[in-house]
């Protein structure tokens, strides 16, 4: 094995594949090439003549052959010799050049010190623009100011909106910090993964939200690791339209945020998808996913809003109505804007409403317990959500006094306004079953 690894190590100009054939359990005498030396113990007699075999002394609980230790102890003289002279190397690089050995310490440890205020892209309000679409303005900010950000697609750049102009392409002739990672999803999260590991780089990618599947392993294990990956998640929901049910994610939010230590933003608007990008900045813990859309929304005129940075708490007061309010409309993403008609309508009735955005729930649950009090006061148990997927989850919000709109079911191939429309995401749906959960309470 040693001498297939050095071959394989001297040609750098091709993969090499070693095969080995093997025999699982070996040498144990009863219990090799069975599945219970996959999945059990050997066993006190089975270790004992398996010890026996290989000539391993029987007394000791543990046994390390000399080889081994030898093997190890001319490593770690190398590693120490190694280490020096690095640490000799570093000095001297410091010392000659504090200033870039500043930005290289800055680039190893992940902190970003950013004037946001002057990064944040401005959009403008009355217009549409799909949450994919401020993302990727956001992001070629973004990358101006941080030499650290790279990142790519699963070959959906065009859609993802993930290739930022003026960089330059990875690859065998040149080091760039656009990636095309190819239709390898898995492959794309697993090597984001080991960039984070290493450090000094801050890796993104990007792919349609339904693809979350390939990616799920690599996901979990960033999570498990506390590794600050941030993946992008667009075409989130029935709006990707005529590609179909195959395309059109319905449990993936759900799966998602069901990952330990995983923090999921889906903004509403153009305003909001920015704030989220920030806090995937700012978050070093874990890895971050941002869901976009494909169809456009509308950037609203923030006056008379709440504030957008709250999008970094995970959940705030969007709107407000003139007095106090009867029943609480809460939603995210695409979504958002039919709650605000929704409460527009009520309102006209005398139906007071507040509107709460709730991009974040992992984020929101890590709020002072106050703050989460204030934007859904445990009084006001009249409420409502919406949102394009699965309403699994959505109870711990909702409560039991209130009533959930989503997809219990897949998609189906139409137009994006004909599919809310089909499936009763809409401003009507929502105005009757605020009605009906103010009347219930009511009884």
């Amino acid at each position: 094995i040693d001498k297939a690894l050095a071959k394989a190590g001297k040609d750098r100009g091709k993969p090499t594949l070693i095969r080995l054939r093997t025999i699982i359990g070996f040498p144990a005498p009863t219990r090799q090439n069975s599945a219970k030396a996959h999945g059990e113990p050997l066993g006190a007699d089975e270790v004992r003549k398996t010890k026996a075999i290989l000539g391993w002394p029987l007394d000791e609980a543990f046994h390390v052959p000399a080889e081994v230790t030898g093997e190890i102890a001319g490593h770690q003289a190398a590693g120490e010799r190694v280490r020096k002279g690095w640490d000799r190397r570093l000095r001297k690089y410091r010392k000659e050049f504090p200033e870039l050995a500043g930005e290289f310490d800055s680039a190893l440890s992940g902190a970003v010190q950013l004037d946001w205020a002057g990064i944040t892209p401005q959009f403008p309000p009355g217009t549409m623009l799909a949450t994919r679409q401020a993302s990727a303005t956001t992001l070629q900010a973004l990358a101006a100011v941080i030499p650290t950000l790279a990142g790519g697609s699963a070959d959906l750049a065009g859609s993802t909106g993930t290739n930022v102009p003026g960089l330059a392409t990875f690859g065998r002739q040149e080091i760039g910090r656009n990636f095309a990672w190819g239709i390898r999803e898995h492959g794309m999260a697993s090597a984001m993964n080991g960039m984070a590991l290493h450090g000094g780089v801050r890796p993104y990618g990007s792919t349609f939200l339904v693809f979350a599947d390939y990616m799920k392993p690599a996901i979990r294990l960033a999570a498990l690791m506390g590794l600050p990956t941030i993946y992008i998640f667009t075409h989130d929901s029935i709006g990707v339209g005529e590609d179909g049910p195959t395309h059109q994610p319905i449990e993936h939010l759900a799966m998602l945020r069901s990952i330990p230590n995983m923090t999921v933003f889906r903004p509403g608007d153009a305003a909001e998808t920015a704030e989220a990008w920030r806090a995937a900045i700012e978050r070093t813990e874990g890895p971050t996913a941002l869901i976009l859309t494909r169809q456009k929304l509308p950037v609203p005129a923030r006056d008379g809003l709440g504030a957008v940075a709250d999008v970094r708490r995970g959940g705030y007061v969007l709107q407000e109505p003139g007095e106090s309010a009867r029943a609480i409309v809460i939603s995210n993403g695409s979504e958002l804007p039919v709650a605000v008609a929704a409460a527009r309508q009520l309102g006209a009735e005398g139906i007071p409403v507040r509107v709460v955005s709730l991009p974040s729930w992992e984020a929101f649950r890590r709020q002072p317990q106050a703050y989460r009090d204030q934007v859904l006061p445990p009084t006001l148990r009249a409420r409502v959500s919406i949102e394009a997927a699965t309403r699994f989850g959505w109870l711990e919000w909702v409560t039991d006094g209130g009533e959930m709109i989503g997809i219990e079911h897949f998609g189906a191939s139409a137009p994006a306004e004909r599919l809310f429309q089909e499936f009763g995401l809409t401003a009507e749906a929502v105005v009757a079953a605020v009605r009906r959960v103010l009347a219930r309470r009511s009884a």
